[in-house]
């Protein structure tokens, strides 16, 4: 039996309770923010070692990845995920946990077919439209003399 478009709306109101958004905001920006100043503290402390600009613009992320990796692998991220929503997709960490996931969920099936395979089946679409779309706006600048 099919259901019509209606029916199906309904059942979905009754399957998923209504998010309490003032809260759901609240916990996002907080966790969030605190992730951004995690990286901004990185960066201070990079700086404070004696590693020159551009060093620093390396190590911060490269060290929020290895991290976003690990606690994906030991199940802390998704956790904290859980009551952060959005606010732990901060672009940094949330790439890390799309490639580390998939990877995981699928390594059963060995290292070629299962975790390389589906090392990037999130964040592969978001890399390869990223570099197509970068290469667009390179040639339309160099054509008509943006840079």
């Amino acid at each position: 039996m099919a259901t019509t478009g209606q029916e199906y709306d309904s059942m979905a109101k009754k399957a998923s309770p209504p998010s309490k958004k003032a809260k759901d905001l609240f916990c996002a920006f907080t966790i969030g923010g605190l992730i951004c100043t995690f990286g901004q503290a990185l960066s201070w402390l990079y700086t404070r070692v004696g590693l020159s600009e551009d060093e620093v613009k390396a190590a911060v992320p490269v060290t929020l990845i290895v991290i976003t990796a690990v606690l994906t692998g030991l199940g802390v991220f998704d956790r904290i995920a859980k009551h952060a929503g959005a606010g732990t997709i901060v672009p940094i960490t949330g790439f890390a946990n799309s490639i580390v996931s998939p990877a995981m969920e699928f390594q059963a099936e060995g290292r070629v077919l299962g975790t390389g395979a589906k090392l990037f089946s999130i964040a592969g679409p978001v890399i390869a439209y990223g570099t197509f779309a970068a290469v667009i706006y390179g040639l339309i600048a160099y054509i008509f003399k943006l840079y």
